[in-house]
């Protein structure tokens, strides 16, 4: 169940980001309709695979692929538009490389490590696609708002990946497994 919904997300990538493409309000408004949903199943499918016990790396890796398109499809649509700089759908798909490649690839780590700092990005970087769907419905005086956040959001995605890389250098350094700070097994892909 946990993955039918993580699926379902998988399949509103494409949709959201020709929704996010366009600059009308109508396209906006189906817009938000199609961000709830995905927000909605990101939030259930962990709960269903923590409840019923059916939580696993695979399920994890998923779940945060998932995100990852999303939002990056959803964040690159609005810097087709100009309406966010290019910078942060590329840092949150680099953050999401980094993240799987040191858990998976690097160190074979059994859950997926996480930062404290990146579960709070993988959460925040949802509210930029809110910011930019209420601008294009006619709430412009939030525009301000939504380049602080997107700038906000771009340093401490650099912060989270310096983080990540220097205590997987000083681990390696040590022979011991890197874990950032604040690790508890998070569901972020940052």
């Amino acid at each position: 169940m946990a993955n039918a919904l993580t699926t379902i997300r998988l399949l509103l990538v494409l949709p959201f980001a020709w929704l996010m493409a366009s600059p009308d309000a109508r396209h906006a408004a189906l817009a938000a309709v199609v961000l709830v949903a995905a927000i909605v199943t990101d939030l259930l499918d962990g709960l269903i695979a923590r409840r019923r016990s059916t939580a696993s790396t695979a399920g994890q890796i998923f779940d945060h692929t998932a995100d990852c398109l999303f939002v990056t499809s959803g964040l690159s649509a609005g810097a087709l538009r100009h309406a966010i700089p290019w910078i942060l759908p590329i840092l949150v798909a680099a953050a999401f490389a980094q993240y799987v490649i040191d858990s998976r690839c690097l160190d074979r780590a059994q859950p997926l490590r996480a930062s404290r700092l990146g579960r709070w990005n993988g959460i925040l970087y949802f509210a930029p696609l809110g910011g930019d769907i209420l601008i294009r419905l006619g709430l412009r005086f939030l525009q301000p708002l939504l380049a602080a956040v997107v700038w906000l959001l771009v340093a401490s995605t650099v912060v989270s990946m310096g983080e990540r890389l220097v205590l997987l250098v000083t681990a390696r350094r040590r022979g011991a497994p890197a874990s950032p700070a604040g690790e508890r097994g998070g569901r972020s892909p940052r």
